[in-house]
């Protein structure tokens, strides 16, 4: 048989092995297991069940995908899983067939979310980096620890541009920026993928999601339709995606919500005309869970109404052509009936099958598809991991406000209070990591026997608060008085007050049910938190505020009574250790914020990037953010010089370079994201007032200079004209370099595109 000749390309090989496959076969490709799992495929402990796999696969037609192999059972740790994965693996090699291998894919949004997986900040944290090579180290440092589980593709990178705060789940993202969550999606697609060849076990096929528009949904609310306009959608929403699909990226998800009035599962000029078309996508498209279901009428969550029931919702995503359906066998169980009355062809099915076995071909699962147990115990949630989960969370934090009280002294007595400071805080898709090291942990084990720390919960956020509860209880407001009078006590015997507030993750979080929401309408801080900030403030004592969020808040009375903002997000398991580094000067903060914070629900939209007749101003209220876009401030000072343009005037088509010089000027080594912004300033269509379209985290000691440069072109000056082409058009262009989105925070030169 051809296509198991290892000397013949991928893709030879993959139309070998579909010619020889049934009609059942094909459609076994295109459907996985999740939960099913537990009924065909393990036993209560997660172990495989032979007897089980039999039953439900002893056909031999084989499955495509099995999901989440790290939730098979309570407790499977990292050779354990490897174990399971290996004799699920053997099973379908052996008992299918024509020996076709299954894919295993995984949550790896912020570490691979299973037992002892390493667990690093959620991407909006990372995103306050702006740092491509720390994403990339992050992400190839997942895709190890989930290969030598047996994992094979991650359900990660999310590169949803994320423009309003309500939605719940902006922490998966990388911010609000098109330009940044591009390059950071590149980054975690390198880190999955390396050079794309995975001749090496180390390495994961990455998933872009979700296709397309799912970070503006109408009202916030997750799913909702995306009310945009072509030119819109291409110039803001599809920019991550194409250039991931022209790095190579091997598979993306569709997307729950709408785009004038079409489904994402169920369009075929998105996923066929633009995608595959277009851009030349040669990999493979997974269906989010139960989304095509969804063309129908899920109750528990919506319908689109654009399907009459799951047989017709099947043909639609497979016209749309959508590869696979996850988590379970829903609506494709009903394809091979489908194609046998004429409803669909054979070469339908034939069209999706292809590129599924090319990338298992491509990632080697044919020919090396076991892994090593006792590398996966050695490797998983090792010193190395912890070290640059660490690294990541120290580089998240965002510095918002500092009135000369950090860093602090670690000397006399630190009142640690707040629901955030003594609790996990890993936010959604997380596992549970070897270690998860809290705020008032991590103070305590900085200051050791220099300072007395004591602590007080001061109010809860919700009752329990886990992202897997459904229902959202919020606390007795008596007994949220009487945790308020305990804290005001014990912080009374303080010399300073670190207080950790925000959320949890049942106030921001995926809303993937009528019972299990997570947007929201109010930005404010929930609860009783902002009585317990001014009973603490009256207290005329110093306060460090602390911030853990998926979201941006509307924070404004803790702003006013806070002597320090940091804004945390969340930062995987060293949250404490980061936060201790932080707050004791070990570490300089130096994070800026991907993600503009609004002053409340009814400044929304807030981000940066809008339009000319925008943002023109409100009665009784100011327009301008709480905090921008790119904002963040340091223990050091920097000054950057004013840019110099290599050439000031280019052709259509051209490209130039544009540069600084960036000093630190004060006593601390210190890290400035350097960041350049266009504008056009005459245009066919209205453009954006200013775009991010470089950034630079630059690393100086005091003293030091360096020159910091960006490359602009045609990339960074195209955009979709009145004739929706995609172009440079001649004209003046500023380009504003500096330290934020604000205007006083950058200096402008004029280049001159002929």
């Amino acid at each position: 048989m051809s296509f198991r000749d290892r000397s013949l390309k991928p893709r030879d090989r993959a139309l070998d092995l579909l010619a020889r496959m049934t009609l059942e076969e094909k459609a076994a490709q295109m459907v996985g297991v999740w939960q099913l799992k537990a009924q065909t495929l393990v036993d209560s402990e997660g172990r495989f069940d032979a007897a089980k796999a039999e039953t439900a696969f002893g056909h031999g037609h084989g499955l495509g995908q099995v999901g989440r192999p790290s939730d098979a059972g309570p407790g499977l740790g990292p050779r354990e899983q490897a174990e399971m994965t290996n004799a699920v693996q053997r099973f379908f090699l052996e008992r299918s067939r024509l020996g076709i291998p299954v894919v295993f894919h995984e949550e790896c949004l912020h570490g691979q979310a299973a037992p002892g997986g390493t667990s690093f900040p959620q991407p909006i944290g990372l995103a306050s980096s702006f740092d491509r090579d720390l994403v990339e180290r992050l992400y190839a440092m997942t895709a190890l620890e989930a290969r030598v589980r047996g994992t094979h593709q991650a359900l990660t990178p999310v590169v949803d541009v994320a423009r309003d705060p309500r939605w719940g789940r902006v922490e998966e993202t990388f911010g609000e920026d098109p330009w940044l969550v591009s390059e950071l999606g590149l980054a975690a697609v390198r880190g999955f993928q390396g050079d794309g060849t995975f001749r090496t076990k180390d390495r994961l096929m990455a998933t872009l999601k979700h296709f397309a528009a799912h970070g503006q949904p109408e009202g916030g609310m997750n799913c909702g339709p995306a009310n945009v306009s072509e030119r819109e959608l291409r110039d803001t929403f599809l920019l991550p995606f194409r250039k991931a699909v022209a790095a190579g990226v091997a598979s993306l998800m569709a997307s729950y919500n709408e785009i004038d009035g079409v489904p994402s599962h169920a369009s075929t000029w998105l996923l066929r005309d633009v995608l595959r078309g277009e851009w030349g996508f040669d990999g493979f498209i997974v269906s989010d869970y139960y989304a095509i279901w969804e063309l129908h009428d899920r109750p528990a969550t919506h319908g689109h109404r654009v399907a009459s029931d799951k047989r017709e919702a099947a043909v639609l995503a497979v016209r749309a052509g959508v590869n696979v359906e996850l988590p379970e066998p829903d609506a494709y169980v009903h394809l091979v009936e489908l194609v046998r009355e004429g409803t669909l062809s054979e070469a339908d099915l034939d069209d999706l099958v292809l590129p599924t076995l090319e990338w298992k071909f491509r990632f080697g699962l044919f020919d090396d598809p076991y892994v090593d147990p006792d590398l996966a115990e050695r490797t998983v949630g090792s010193d190395a991991h912890r070290r640059l989960a660490r690294e990541a969370a120290d580089r998240s934090m965002v510095l918002l406000r500092n009135e000369g009280v950090l860093p602090l002294r670690p000397v006399g007595t630190i009142a640690v209070i707040g629901p955030n400071s003594d609790r996990s805080l890993l936010g959604g898709y997380s596992g549970r990591p070897p270690v998860d090291v809290t705020v008032l942990q991590g103070i305590r084990e900085r200051v050791g026997d220099s300072a007395r720390v004591v602590h007080a919960q001061g109010c809860r956020i919700t009752v329990g608060g886990s992202w897997n509860e459904d229902a959202v209880v919020l606390p007795d407001p008596e007994e949220e008085r009487r945790l308020i009078a305990e804290a005001v006590a014990i912080a009374r015997q303080a010399d300073v007050i670190v207080l950790a507030v925000g959320g949890n993750e049942q106030t921001s979080r995926e809303a993937w049910a009528r019972n299990h929401m997570g947007d929201r309408t109010d930005l404010d801080l929930v609860g009783a938190q902002n009585d317990l900030v001014s009973a603490l403030a009256a207290l005329g004592k110093p306060i460090v505020a602390l911030l853990f969020n998926g979201r941006p808040l509307a924070a404004n009375h803790l702003v006013a009574h806070a002597g320090a903002l940091v804004e945390c997000w969340y930062l995987g398991q060293e949250t404490g250790h980061a936060v201790a580094g932080l707050l004791f000067g070990d570490v300089n903060p130096s994070g800026k914020l991907p993600i503009s914070f609004p002053r409340s629900a009814g400044h929304l939209p807030v981000f940066y990037n809008h339009k000319p007749s925008a943002r023109r101003g409100y009665l009784f209220a100011d327009a301008t953010p709480l905090f921008a876009f790119g904002f963040g401030l340091s223990y050091t000072t920097f000054a950057v010089g004013a840019p110099r343009l290599a050439e000031a005037t280019i052709p259509v088509g051209g490209s130039t370079t544009v540069s600084v010089e960036v000093t630190n000027t004060g006593v601390r080594e210190g890290i400035e994201v350097v960041q350049c912004y266009v504008r056009d300033q005459v245009s066919s269509v209205t453009r954006p007032v200013k775009e991010l379209k470089g950034f630079a985290p630059v690393r100086l000691a005091p003293g030091e200079k360096r020159t910091v440069t960006f490359t602009i072109g045609t990339e960074e000056l195209a955009f979709h004209a009145v004739d929706k082409r995609w172009k440079v058009e001649p004209g003046a262009f500023d380009l504003m370099i500096g330290t934020s989105s604000r205007d006083e925070d950058l200096q402008t030169v004029v280049l001159l595109v002929a």
